[in-house]
């Protein structure tokens, strides 16, 4: 999985959950690559020595800082927001770093990370499938920094972080569920994993929230990047009769399916307006730059720890794109008010009561799920169709 889905005070039951998620996850819990290629820096230190200031130093200067990308910055979606973070932070401190685009999680990550810890300060792995390659990197180069989104394994020089995505998603359910007509309402899907589940289940409680009529259909694209399978995927929903879509992948594809048939739809990770303006919804997006600038300036001063990181709307590192210009001022009124909610840390998404598919109580009455259990979860609520696969 790409990401899995802040202070972590509850950094040690988070952890037992991450661990809880990628066994839920199975083999398949990294994000599949966008392109089977990699590019790698050029070494100037030996692969045994890190060239980090040596240990006890107050800080650096101006640290040499290296990202590694799942697939390109065009993608429009979660490798594009990364690359964006990266740029304001360099923008905020002055610094140039270095990226590698379209490195697969495999052997290839553990070699391009490698060497980039040969001449530089702090890496940021962008993937929650270059958790295993970044700790195995972050073991020979004690002196250099690791971040590693989404992951939940973590070392005296590794980092990880993430944010609390679900919350967008229930906003773009309100959106998605005051918009339906049809009350049939298309969910195109990455990959049966917990952090899809907990998002979907998010997404239709807020659809939930102001429709009780409407009803989320699943379906799988099983890809993180790949247009084609996405577009096909987004076209069976709206045969389905499905008139507002949500697509959980790094492609416009969905929007623009949806587009076509007149029908609204949003992305994830980035603002998707441009690529449909008159059928974009809404959706999730990450603003991953504050927390760039903190960690690399936390090095600058001799600050930093290894401390995992959750984000959420409180801090900014999760938000949702601008409603598109289709959507009523009554229903941006209506998500803007519940976002403040959030904000202000006054509503939690996961509230009882919840029903499974089934009928049966998940969550009793005033009951309230923790991060942990969020993080984990395996089944969907009432009112989404579709299945899990095993």
């Amino acid at each position: 999985m790409k990401r899995m889905k802040r202070s972590w005070a509850l950094g040690i039951v988070l952890v037992f959950a991450w661990a809880a998620v990628l066994s839920a996850c199975g083999g398949n819990n990294g994000k599949p690559s966008a392109a089977s290629g990699s590019a790698s820096p050029s070494a100037s230190a030996p692969a045994s020595e890190s060239p980090s200031a040596s240990a006890g130093a107050p800080g650096i200067a101006k640290p040499r800082v290296a990202f590694v990308y799942i697939g390109p910055p065009g993608d429009g979606g979660w490798t594009y927001q990364h690359d964006e973070g990266r740029k304001y932070m360099e923008k905020e401190l002055g610094i140039q770093a270095d990226t590698v685009e379209n490195v697969p999680e495999s052997a290839d990550a553990e070699r391009v990370i490698g060497e980039l810890a040969q001449n530089h300060d702090i890496i940021f792995t962008t993937s929650f499938g270059y958790m295993d390659q970044t700790l195995n990197v972050a073991k020979k180069f004690p002196n250099v920094k690791f971040e590693h989104v989404a992951g939940y394994k973590t070392n005296d020089n590794m980092a990880t972080y993430f944010g609390k995505n679900w919350e967008a998603s229930y906003l773009s359910g309100i959106a998605a569920g005051k918009m339906t007509k049809k009350n049939l309402i298309g969910y195109v899907a990455a990959f049966p994993i917990p952090e899809l589940i907990y998002n979907i289940n998010a997404f239709a409680l807020g659809v939930q929230s102001v429709n009780k009529d409407a009803k989320v259909s699943v379906i799988w694209s099983n890809t993180w990047f790949d247009p084609t399978a996405e577009r096909n995927a987004a076209v069976s929903l709206l045969d389905k009769g499905a008139d507002v879509l949500l697509a959980y992948q790094d492609s416009p594809a969905s929007l623009q399916a949806a587009a076509e048939r007149g029908a609204m739809a949003g992305g994830n990770d980035s603002d998707m307006t441009r690529y449909a303006p008159e059928a974009y919804l809404t959706n999730p997006v990450w603003n991953w730059g504050p927390y760039y600038v903190k960690k690399v300036k936390a090095l600058m001063e001799g600050t930093w720890t290894n401390e995992p990181y959750l984000g959420s709307f409180q801090d900014g590192m999760v938000d949702i794109a601008p409603l598109g210009p289709s959507v009523p001022d009554d229903v941006k009124q209506l998500v803007n008010e519940t976002k403040e909610k959030f904000v202000r840390g006054e509503l939690n998404v996961f509230t009882g009561p919840i029903l499974d598919q089934s009928g049966a109580e998940k969550v009793a009455a005033g009951q309230v799920l923790t991060d942990a259990e969020i993080l984990e979860m395996n089944w969907f609520v009432k009112g989404v169709e579709g299945t899990i696969p095993q």
